[in-house]
């Protein structure tokens, strides 16, 4: 009896053994599916984002073109024939004397140009309004002078700061035709211009209109110049074109149009031969005297010689600067012929002290600044004892 009592108790702690077991595995395996789960989703998750990335590709390339197409220039400028007709000018446009021109650009702020003839102040034949769509330029009674290129664009604006949009722009070239001035009028008699090796060279004899015929003559000696469309070419809206100058076509000249009756002839132009610029201005500085006693009178000279179409800017530092010592500057240019044939441009800036004092006793300082940059000089003033 005591046998089989033992016996069924062993049976059951191996029972309860085994449904432990039972239950420990169930629940690890619970416990990995729940974390394969938990990866899985995870996993899930990960390619979704993936996915969203792929799928914002396409999205910044549409937006890239898009940006690429807006940066395709475009052409604001409209013509206004009559009311309610409207076209896109031609390059150039023919009128005759007398008539009136309505040009629109689109935009809220637009700005313009046109011949500088018109910038007179008492010109009431040219109007320009601003509209809240477009711009409107009028110009009522032509004149031959008002032949030019007429051009516009956007002014785009970030805060005071305003530039203009090479993007969205219109022009067009007026020639406003008249047998009796066929020549475009210029506002001098005699015009200079300067030959340079290195750049055409234009003669401006520009026609107001493109079907006359035009040639171009020296004064001394008196000769008709061969124009071959190489060496030396014609551009109605421009004029004589000399591809490249020489010094041997230095002189006087002029030039000669008809049309359908009496020659006419423009204004003279006075070509001289200029060496073209290469650096900084070349300066020399100088005092009529750097030895000088109390009393004296002194004049210090900064002298530049080069391009005669090129300005030249001076600045002074000097002892008695700062103390706003009292002295004298004035400046002088004038043109001269170098032995080589090359017109040069003198330019001199002359600082002048009339009563010499201890505070004029020290270094002068002179700057000389062009387009491409600076040259400084000094000289000294010292007691003579």
């Amino acid at each position: 009896m005591k046998l089989c009592v033992i016996l069924l108790f062993v049976f059951f702690s191996q029972l309860l053994l085994q449904m432990g077991d039972c239950q420990k595995k169930a629940k690890r395996i619970t416990q990995r599916n729940e974390k394969s789960k938990q990866k899985a989703a995870g996993q899930n998750k990960i390619r979704a984002i993936h996915k969203k990335i792929k799928l914002k590709v396409p999205k910044l390339r549409k937006e890239r073109l898009f940006l690429d197409k807006d940066l395709k220039p475009t052409f604001i400028m409209t013509q206004v024939l009559d009311k309610g007709h409207f076209q896109k000018p031609a390059e150039t446009l023919n009128i005759a004397t007398g008539q009136s021109i309505e040009l629109r650009c689109k935009g809220n702020n637009i700005g313009w140009a046109y011949p500088p003839y018109l910038n007179n102040l008492n010109n009431s034949r040219l109007s320009i309004t601003q509209h809240q769509k477009y711009s409107q330029l009028i110009l009522r009674n032509t004149k031959a002078a008002d032949t030019g290129e007429y051009s516009c664009w956007v002014i785009l604006c970030d805060g005071p700061e305003c530039n203009k949009d090479d993007l969205r722009t219109g022009k067009t070239y007026i020639f406003v035709a008249d047998p009796t001035e066929l020549f475009v009028p210029s506002t001098n008699y005699f015009d200079i211009i300067y030959l340079r090796s290195n750049a055409p060279s234009i003669i401006p004899c520009r026609l107001s209109t493109p079907s006359a015929n035009v040639t171009l003559h020296r004064e001394i000696p008196p000769e008709e110049l061969p124009v071959d469309g190489s060496l030396i070419s014609y551009d109605a809206k421009q004029g004589f074109i000399i591809q490249q100058p020489k010094l041997e076509q230095k002189g006087v000249v002029y030039c000669m149009a008809s049309l359908q009756g009496t020659p006419q002839i423009s204004s003279n132009y006075l070509l001289l031969y200029a060496e073209a610029v290469s650096g900084p201005p070349s300066t020399n500085i100088a005092a009529s005297s750097n030895a000088v006693s109390y009393g004296d009178q002194v004049n210090v000279t900064c002298t530049v010689v080069g391009d005669p179409d090129i300005q030249v800017d001076f600045t002074w530092k000097y002892p008695g600067q700062q103390d706003e010592r009292p002295v004298i500057i004035t400046e002088k240019r004038r043109l001269i012929d170098r032995n080589n044939g090359h017109t040069v441009r003198l330019s001199k800036s002359m600082l002048y002290i009339d009563d010499v004092e201890t505070i004029d006793i020290g270094d002068y300082i002179c700057t000389a600044r062009n387009l491409i940059g600076e040259t400084t000089v000094a000289t000294q003033l010292f007691f003579h004892y």
